[in-house]
């Protein structure tokens, strides 16, 4: 068992704070990440929308750079020559 937990954030916030003022909470994570922590262990990590999205986007560009790295190499097709009118 750790006793220790590493925390992915410089902000922290507990969840008697989250309930108590969470405007406040999510204005400081439109700044940056917010660890939420129950019972003083990391249970969550408030970030804003823009940060999901460009989270989401990067995955995304990781998971085709994987589609493009494993078809190196491969069959190709040829170019077609076709005349349009």
């Amino acid at each position: 068992m750790s006793i220790t937990q590493t925390i992915f954030s410089r902000n922290i916030v507990s969840m008697n704070d989250l309930r108590r003022n969470l405007a406040e909470a999510i204005e400081l994570a439109n700044e940056s990440p917010v660890a939420v922590l129950n019972h003083n262990k990391p249970a969550a990590y408030l970030i804003s929308a823009t940060a999901y999205k460009e989270m989401l986007e990067q995955i995304e560009d990781a998971e085709l750079t994987k589609v493009v790295k494993a078809r190196v190499g491969g069959k190709t097709v040829k170019e077609a020559n076709i005349k349009l009118k």
